[in-house]
């Protein structure tokens, strides 16, 4: 009696983990989504978030609570780029002249090829280059200004040469170089790429007060060298520009089907879609406000619950490599809302969300520019995770039934004690 007293008493100071499905009556019309994702091969000024779902919205270039970082050849994060904020559109010159008419006193970007790139360089001081796409709208509206330019470098006696590449014709010397976008202005001295590429207006004066300002500024190295001075790297290849970017933040999504995606996307470029590479680790991706933002209750309440219901972020910290162009990783999810009931009162209620996922590569036709998607599917359902406990009833019921029990078996014992141990008559 006293063993079974003591196992019922314990087990009425003891609570269980149980779960529920019921419909989801979460009134809020919009859930927020966090994410931090580290695009390996895509440079941040080509770096777009989108936002489509099946109420109609589309977001293009979403700016708002959105991060980028410039990332190193580690993945580290090195050079912020600001909030994602409106690209500036460049400004461009308009001619008479067409480039056939300009070219009626010589050709003066000088047209190179894979046979003749590298000696070309590698030859004149200075070399400022146009990488193009004869199909690329930015790339016709450039050409007059380029030609022009490249006329003037000529009469001042600029020491620059200029010149262009057909990246369509070649197209095997435009990989090798790591050409990702049309035009791409690139700049050439002692043989070495001086990075970054030219991202300024694409004018005449522009391009001329760009081209003297680094001819000054590399003779004025020369001139330390001179004076015994050491030139440091940087001095000559510029500053370095790795095609990384870490772009984190979060966005406020309607509650029905839709997606965010990562696309290259530029307003003074066309993209190179055989170059486009969109391999990507997923540092982190929740929904709901994050963990590390909520309050000491809500901590409280996640530490009473087993791992098996804490399925937050299965994504974080994955890799999602591709090894050829023209693909990209399309991500599903499946949100579930979760809530957490670990005692009687609201203190001890918190609504969470948890997400299955399936990822899966996806092949793009040689024009389309890829995307790394991340397609969402809110459940109408949720999860009820609560802890439940023997009600006092059914504690003096077991109680009662043990008494009762035991003085039963206690009676019966004694009762057939009684017969076989009393004395016989005789």
């Amino acid at each position: 009696m006293a063993v079974l007293f003591l196992s019922e008493t314990y087990a009425f100071t003891q609570t269980s983990l149980i779960t529920n499905i019921a419909m989801d009556d979460n009134p809020e019309a919009q859930i927020r989504l966090n994410f931090n994702i580290t695009m390996l091969d895509l440079h941040c000024d080509f770096v777009s978030v989108d936002v489509l779902d099946s109420l109609g919205t589309n977001r293009q270039n979403i700016t708002k609570n959105i991060e980028k970082w410039q990332i190193d050849g580690d993945g580290m994060r090195r050079v912020f780029s600001g909030r994602n904020r409106e690209v500036r559109e460049l400004a461009h010159e308009e001619h008479e002249e067409t480039l056939e008419q300009l070219h009626s006193n010589g050709v003066h970007a000088i047209p190179l090829t894979k046979d003749t790139f590298d000696n070309f360089v590698a030859e004149n001081d200075a070399v400022f280059v146009n990488f193009f796409a004869p199909w690329c709208v930015w790339c016709q509206r450039l050409h007059p200004t380029w030609e022009k330019f490249a006329e003037q470098m000529e009469s001042e006696r600029v020491d620059i040469r200029v010149a262009t590449v057909d990246c369509i014709a070649e197209m095997d010397l435009c990989r090798k170089v790591g050409i990702r976008a049309f035009p791409s202005l690139r700049w050439y001295e002692e043989g070495n790429h001086v990075q970054p590429d030219y991202k300024q207006d694409r004018t005449v004066s522009a391009l001329a007060g760009f081209t003297k300002r680094k001819r000054d500024m590399s003779q004025k190295h020369r001139s330390m060298l001179a004076d015994g001075k050491k030139r440091s790297k940087n001095s000559v290849q510029g500053r370095p520009d790795h095609p990384g970017c870490q772009v984190s933040g979060h966005l406020m999504v309607n509650r029905v089907p839709g997606n965010f995606h990562i696309e290259a996307k530029s307003k003074n470029h066309n993209l190179n879609a055989a170059m486009t590479n969109l391999t990507h680790v997923v540092n982190h991706l929740s929904f709901g406000e994050p963990l590390e933002n909520r309050s000491r209750k809500v901590k409280r309440v996640l530490n009473r619950v087993p791992d098996e219901h804490k399925n937050f972020s299965p994504l974080d910290n994955e890799l999602f490599s591709t090894e050829t162009f023209h693909n990209a990783w399309h991500h599903y999810i499946k949100v579930v809302s979760t809530h957490l009931n670990m005692g009687k009162s609201d203190y001890d209620k918190v609504t969470t969300y948890q997400f299955l996922e399936q990822s899966q590569i996806v092949h793009y036709n040689v024009d389309d520019v890829p995307e790394a998607r991340f397609s969402y599917d809110i459940s109408p359902m949720s999860v009820i995770v609560e802890r439940e406990g023997r009600k006092w009833y059914d504690y003096l019921t077991s109680l009662c039934a043990i008494i009762g029990g035991t003085f039963t078996t206690l009676g019966l014992i004694d009762s057939i004690f009684y017969r076989v141990f009393k004395t016989k008559k005789l």
